[in-house]
């Protein structure tokens, strides 16, 4: 199929039969992520396979043939739309924007604004993926700026940081709209009905911070649409005192590098350490189980893409490193925001205030 064809026309084996329930139809970047089509096209197959997906690969066609085994689509629901553009990621958000037409990233969201899929997927450049679901999909009425959601592991469960880099600088306003989106994100899909926010800051009370977190605090407290119980420090996030985590992009961005540089520190020096003699080894067989959950539970791949909310549209952003896993989740991620209707649910809350 050419750039910018309809999903709908070509569809694979096991395709949805006339009376049965439409499955999710997710477009995923095939091109994206620092490895391409490498990753995605496995963790495409494994989300196929897994959830039973429709899933439309947009990408260079012949690449994408060339990841796909023989017979791996038997019986699955995947199509491939060529896209004959790909989006460097290092490359210039607008340059691509403006020069690439039809990269991944564009024919993937024009499907989505025309309702052929129901959801878009990409590991690919951030800038470039925002950029243009601004632009393709528009913003939702009443948010004048996206960001990005990551779900996070606690002690209790796991809780919803955001905005996790869309924004570099931010105003108090942006921090409510961040507030009432993460509240109806953890409502919609962690299943909260009253979902506890927190404002991120130095310190508890409610002088404490830079001046957008202490205007950001007057209007939190005053929002009705969501349950507001002040601040909450770094060292607490991962105790799991609030469900939702608001903060500006500079901020979320760089604690959620530095949590994912502390959880692979920790899973490497446990490796290191239970390797290292024969006790040592002994005492990670007896405890081997109890390891590997405690590694999931702190692999970011497990927690799938991140939602950019504030745009028209189901738009997930994965790690520009994925692994097959990451992306087979960030489909998953995908397929729970169109079922649990969770853009009608922001929309509602925003228009709410």
């Amino acid at each position: 199929m050419t750039g910018g064809g309809s999903a709908s026309a070509a569809p694979a084996a096991g395709a949805d039969r006339p009376g049965a329930a439409r499955r999710v139809r997710v477009a995923v970047d095939a091109m994206g992520g620092d490895q391409g089509a490498a990753v995605v096209v496995p963790g495409a197959l494994d989300a196929a396979r897994e959830f039973g997906s429709a899933v439309i690969l947009i990408g260079q066609e012949a690449e994408v043939h060339r990841r796909l085994p023989a017979g791996a689509t038997e019986g699955l629901n995947l199509t491939i739309v060529h896209a004959p553009e790909a989006v460097g990621m290092t490359e210039s958000p607008s340059a691509a924007l403006r020069r690439k037409k039809h990269s991944s990233i564009r024919v993937g969201l024009d499907l989505l604004k025309r309702g052929e899929v129901d959801a878009f997927v990409s590991a690919g450049n951030t800038g470039a993926v925002m950029a243009t679901a601004l632009v393709v999909l528009g913003p939702l009425p009443g948010v004048e700026r996206p960001a990005i959601a990551i779900v996070i592991p606690t002690k209790t469960g796991r809780a919803v940081l955001l905005d996790a880099g869309a924004n570099v600088d931010c105003k108090p306003r942006h921090l409510h709209q961040f507030a009432i989106m993460g509240s109806m994100y953890a409502q919609a899909v962690l299943g909260l009905p009253a979902p506890r926010v927190g404002l991120l800051s130095i310190g508890e009370e409610e002088s404490k911070g830079n001046e957008l977190t202490r205007e950001a605090f007057k209007g939190l407290e005053e929002e009705p649409t969501i349950r507001f119980i002040g601040n909450v420090e770094g060292k607490d996030v991962f105790q799991g005192p609030v469900d939702v985590v608001v903060c500006d992009g500079f901020t979320g961005n760089v604690a959620l590098k530095i949590s994912e540089g502390v959880a692979e520190v920790v899973v490497a020096i446990l490796k290191e350490e239970l390797g290292g003699s024969v006790w040592s080894r002994a005492a990670a067989l007896l405890l081997g189980r109890a390891l590997r959950r405690v590694r999931r539970r702190l692999d970011y791949s497990e927690y799938g893409g991140a939602p950019l909310f504030g745009v028209d549209g189901v738009c997930i952003i994965a790690h520009g490193r994925s692994s097959p896993n990451a992306i087979k989740n960030a489909i998953r991620v995908a397929g729970e925001c169109v079922t649990k209707q969770v853009i009608p649910h922001i929309r509602e809350g925003i228009a709410g205030r």
